[in-house]
């Protein structure tokens, strides 16, 4: 697959100077490896904790590196950023970094442990509808009203360059491994996350096959790829997945996911408790549904792989009573 001629895509320079704004900023999340689920599907796992990241998940690397690139003037004048949540939460503390103002505007059904996690941080948070256009729409009146500074959530070079530091760590730590032929399985929500680690290591190892995994009530990606373009498909706002809902993805990400990205499948809701179970009793690793559907693609075979495997963890954002109603019935 290729990009259009009129799409110039992020380059593996760009994801290397995103690495060094980030170097002593953003935490390096090292592959972990899962003999559990080695046990299960018979190849070599690991797994690429992104919980661990500073604000909780994968996007404090975009939105630091957006934040970063801005002048100060334009910091100054305060940022607002649409979110459902992790990306709130990662403007918000990259906003702090830089002693400026943040508005977030998050979804009515945002998860308490995110909305939270912005105001601690220092977000001033506000609602708007359930959809990205809806949170788009609001956060751009904010703009327009008061001359505040847009993040935007994926759809941007310096966004997909901060998110694709962590595909640079995978080829990294898959190169000292050892390892010259992998799978990577990775969310997509908006495709920002996804845009970014394939094109990181597929410009470091061509060879190396990349998954894009959504949930199934939201298969915004599959129904581009069916499409040739980005489509907007039926907001879904009671999906488990909360940080992977978006209606459509990016017009940019799409591009990137059509160079970088070889395949794309949906999970259902059902496998997404047993995979955060699973994740939490064999490894303690706290994951959102969104960061563990990687996982539950394994667990519940909808990727049945047959080299080593890097599972993408995005995110760990939720709350105590959040995560006991989710495991509740749950069967690791």
């Amino acid at each position: 697959m290729t990009p259009s001629a009129t799409t110039t895509l992020v380059s593996l320079d760009d994801i290397r100077r995103a690495a060094a704004t980030l170097r002593g900023v953003a935490v390096r999340t090292s592959l972990l490896r899962s003999h559990e689920l080695e046990e299960r599907v018979g190849v070599p796992v690991y797994l690429k904790p992104e919980m661990l990241q500073r604000g909780g998940a994968f996007k404090f690397r975009g939105a630091y590196t957006y934040v970063s690139r801005l002048t100060a003037a334009e910091r100054a004048r305060g940022l607002v950023a649409p979110s459902s949540g992790n990306h709130g939460q990662a403007v918000a503390l990259a906003a702090r970094l830089y002693g400026v103002k943040a508005t977030i505007v998050m979804p009515t059904t945002a998860p308490r442990a995110k909305v939270a996690g912005a105001e601690r941080l220092g977000g001033r948070v506000g609602f708007a509808g359930t959809t990205t256009a809806e949170r788009m729409a609001k956060a751009m009146e904010i703009v327009e009203e008061g001359g505040a500074t847009l993040v935007p959530p994926y759809d941007d070079p310096s966004i997909i360059a901060g998110q694709g530091t962590g595909g640079l760590e995978i080829a990294d730590d898959a190169t000292a491994l050892g390892i010259d032929e992998y799978a990577v399985l990775v969310q997509v929500g908006g495709g920002g996350l996804s845009a970014g680690v394939s094109a990181a290591v597929k410009q470091v190892t061509p060879r190396v096959r990349v998954i894009g995994v959504e949930p199934a009530g939201s298969p915004k990606l599959s129904r581009a790829r069916a499409a040739g373009e980005p489509v907007t498909i039926p907001a879904n706002p009671h999906g488990l997945a909360d940080g992977l809902l978006a209606v459509r993805v990016g017009t940019l990400t799409f591009e990137h996911h059509q160079a970088y990205v070889d395949d794309v499948v949906a999970v259902e809701d059902s496998a997404l408790p047993p995979a955060v179970r699973f994740l939490l009793d064999r490894h303690k690793l706290v994951a959102e549904p969104s960061g563990a559907i990687t996982v539950a693609a394994l667990l519940s075979g909808v990727v049945k792989p047959t080299t080593p495997v890097v599972c993408v963890l995005s995110g760990g954002n939720i709350e105590w009573d959040g995560l006991q109603e989710l495991l509740g019935n749950a069967r690791g």
